[in-house]
């Protein structure tokens, strides 16, 4: 491969973003795996141009390229050794490069990968607190018409004796003299730069030299919270309300974390929800799916309604109740309720019930589906 990433693109070290961009394109659409299926070199040629743009299209690794060099970025970067092994087998580190060592990898690390942890120059370190979750159970009608619910939870809470510090009226904490207010330990091991929390602190970057006797330095105290939430309509089944702040207090001050919410819809005994859809099977006698009628139906809001069932509705046959259906959340529309017809059978007749419907059925000719059914038997039985 080649050994310049602004060679594999075929541009110059001054090129601009847009200009490498550009390069990029075109040299990926010349080589590109799919144009040159049976041309190893191309696919190879199009992993080459793929890395060197995934190197120049980003400022930082860009910066850190044209600073130390193709071969010493690469190692750094995929965690290789920088020269290689030593004839009698000793790693050749970057001091022998001239990078000067372990504090001259630290540079390049951060150059790559980012800046330094928060707190190196010594400024006091705040630890977020953890967020919290509550699991709560309502109804398919407390989901439609939403819900205010009252929550109580035992969690960490700001300490109010010293304001969540952890130190006593009248102190400060003092900077961890270990880590210098990072709240990190960073050592050498070879090539790699471990990174572990100060066992001084604990990572918070200060130490109290005289601690809150209430929190014992913590910050916060226990205690059972009682917060209020809203539920709003249309809320389906599994979402996750976030309550911002409204989790664990910070160690020490720390911001707190999150309160998240889990909402379960209980299954309902009438309804079957899908989305802003309510669906309900509704029983229909045989006489008012044959002659038509109208039938009454409950509705989601706890009211009935009258529905129409025209002559000959056949079982399964689904009717709308346009705006019958669940509210949708932040929005004044409501969905569809879907009535399936479930035309019921006569049970336990009496004698003049079955004549009379024997008789009916040695006249009726009406029977479209039955009629469409025993034809295409008969065609299947021809082609046997």
């Amino acid at each position: 491969m080649s050994q310049d990433y602004y060679q594999s693109l075929g541009v110059s070290k001054s090129a601009t973003d847009s200009e490498i961009k550009s390069a990029y394109r075109k040299m990926a659409m010349k080589y590109h795996p799919d144009r040159n299926r049976e041309d190893k070199k191309a696919e190879a040629k199009f992993k080459e141009i793929n890395e060197a743009y995934e190197t120049l299209k980003d400022p930082q690794k860009r910066a850190a390229y044209d600073r130390y060099g193709h071969e010493n970025y690469k190692n750094a970067s995929s965690g290789g050794g920088a020269g290689g092994f030593s004839n009698d087998g000793g790693f050749q580190g970057f001091a022998d490069f001239g990078f000067g060592g372990d504090s001259a990898f630290s540079d390049i690390f951060e150059t790559i990968f980012g800046s330094r942890a928060a707190g190196m120059s010594g400024e006091r370190v705040e630890m977020r607190g953890s967020d919290l979750r509550y699991e709560t159970v309502i109804s398919l009608e407390e989901a439609f018409r939403g819900k205010n619910i009252e929550i109580k939870i035992r969690t960490n809470v700001k300490c109010t004796d010293c304001s969540g510090t952890g130190s006593e009226a009248g102190t400060k904490p003092k900077q961890c003299p270990s880590c210098r207010g990072s709240g990190k330990m960073r050592f050498s091991q070879g090539f790699f730069m471990v990174e572990r929390t100060c066992s001084s602190c604990n990572g918070t970057g200060h130490i109290m030299e005289n601690s809150c006797k209430v929190c014992r330095g913590s910050g916060r105290v226990s205690k059972t919270r009682t917060i209020q939430a809203t539920i709003p309509a249309g809320i389906e089944d599994g979402t996750r309300i976030r309550l911002a702040g409204e989790g664990e207090a910070g160690l020490r001050g720390g911001a707190p974390g999150d309160l998240y919410i889990f909402v379960t819809i209980k299954q309902h005994q009438l309804f079957r929800r899908e989305g802003s859809t309510i669906h309900c099977d509704v029983p229909i006698s045989m006489v008012i799916a044959a002659l038509g009628g109208e039938v009454e139906v409950p509705t989601i809001e706890g009211k009935k309604t009258i529905i129409k069932i025209p002559a000959g509705t056949q079982a399964g046959n689904i009717l709308k109740l346009r705006g019958k259906g669940m509210s949708i959340v932040r929005n004044s529309t409501r969905g569809d309720m879907m009535v399936h017809a479930r035309v019921e059978t006569p049970v336990n007749l009496t004698k003049r019930q079955k004549d009379l419907l024997e008789e009916f059925d040695k006249e009726n000719k009406t029977s479209p589906q039955s009629e469409g059914f025993f034809a295409k038997v008969k065609e299947f039985w021809q082609e046997l």
